[in-house]
Parts: structure tokens; C-alpha cells; sequence
């Protein structure tokens, strides 16, 4: 029985990036615009992958709590937890994933936000994606965001160094955000594009 389940997670896991028509990196980058070779996307798609399956056989509730992207063997944790002990035991998985260059860690204890404060970082994040998608000069699909206690999360691939600079002016007109954390690599800082 633990064999089949086993099983169905993995084609759970497996399947789980292909509802949309073009294929995308977790939720993030899009492959149609993505600038990383196609072996790079197979080795970050591999690593996310494989470190959600182990979060989920640690404990189920994971698979619904952790988001997990990775970007060139760099790995960009969202989500909520219970307690402390908890984000740092997520954070040493990620660590032990084969592969990884670096972890960052954008995971919160539950408790430490309410409803009103989880509601506004939704608009932020949300009022941010609308500006990256109008602004012609950002490919929006290369970008995940993620708001904790109107800090602004950004993680992904920036053409060339106009448009990374173009996503955080962005990111700082908001209203309301009190830091912008960008993780934001240029195509030409690619580990792949540098051999």
C-alpha cells in the first residue's frame, strides 16, 4: 500500500506543471520566455521536484503549505508553518538537495500575520504582477512574487540589467511596501552561460 501511494504522489508531483498551454517553471517562469538552456530547466525542474517529494513524505501537509521554485540551482522557499523548528528543518532539506548552489528562505511562522495584513499583502503582490505585466519592457513570466508582511519577495531571471532595475522601481511604487527583497539573476549570471 505504501508503494502505490508513493507512486501517486510522484505522478501527482510529476504532472502537477503541465495544466498550462505553454510549460512553466513551478509557478514562476515560463519556458517561452525562459532564457535558461533547456538542460537547465530539466536540472531546476528535477530539484524542485525532488524536494518536494521529500517535504511531502516528511510530513503531507507540506505538499499544500511549502512552495519551492528553483533558478539555476538556487532555491526560493514560500509558504507558512507552524513553528520555528519547523522552517529550519525545510531549510536543511533544502540544503541537503542535490545540486543547490543556495537556499532562501521566505517562510513564516502562522500567528505572526492576521487576516487584514495577509489581505494586503495579496493586493501588493497582486497590484506588483499587473505592473510587470503593462510595463512592455519586463517579461512577466520570468518573475515569482510573494508578499510576507508587505515585504515584497522577488525571484527570478531578468534579461539584461534595464529590466531588473525597471521590476524594482516598479516594485517600490506601491503603496504600502516597506522593503523590496529581489532575488533577481541576469541571463548572462546564469551559472551554464558562464562555462
Amino acid at each position: 500500500m505504501k508503494k502505490i501511494y508513493i507512486s501517486f504522489l510522484l505522478i501527482i508531483l510529476l504532472f502537477s506543471g503541465c495544466s498550462n498551454n505553454l510549460p512553466t517553471f513551478g509557478k514562476g517562469v515560463s519556458i517561452g520566455f525562459d532564457p535558461r538552456t533547456v538542460g537547465m530547466q530539466i536540472d531546476d525542474t528535477l530539484m524542485q521536484k525532488n524536494l518536494v517529494a521529500r517535504l511531502t513524505l516528511t510530513d503531507k501537509k507540506y505538499f499544500l503549505t511549502i512552495q519551492a521554485e528553483v533558478l539555476d540551482g538556487r532555491i526560493f522557499l514560500t509558504g507558512k508553518v507552524d513553528e520555528p523548528e519547523e522552517k529550519i528543518k525545510i531549510t536543511k532539506m533544502a540544503w541537503e538537495t542535490k545540486g543547490v548552489r543556495s537556499v532562501k528562505n521566505a517562510i513564516t511562522i502562522k500567528g505572526q500575520s492576521n487576516f487584514k495584513s495577509t489581505a494586503k499583502d495579496i493586493l501588493i503582490t497582486s497590484q506588483l504582477r499587473s505592473a510587470m505585466i503593462f510595463n512592455k519592457s519586463i517579461k512577466s513570466a520570468n518573475y515569482t512574487l510573494e508578499t510576507i508582511n508587505k515585504k515584497i519577495y522577488i525571484f527570478g531571471i531578468a534579461m539584461n540589467d534595464d529590466e531588473r532595475k525597471t521590476v524594482l522601481d516598479e516594485a517600490e511604487k506601491i503603496y504600502d511596501v516597506e522593503e523590496v527583497i529581489p532575488t533577481i539573476y541576469l541571463v548572462s549570471e546564469l551559472s551554464r552561460n558562464k562555462i
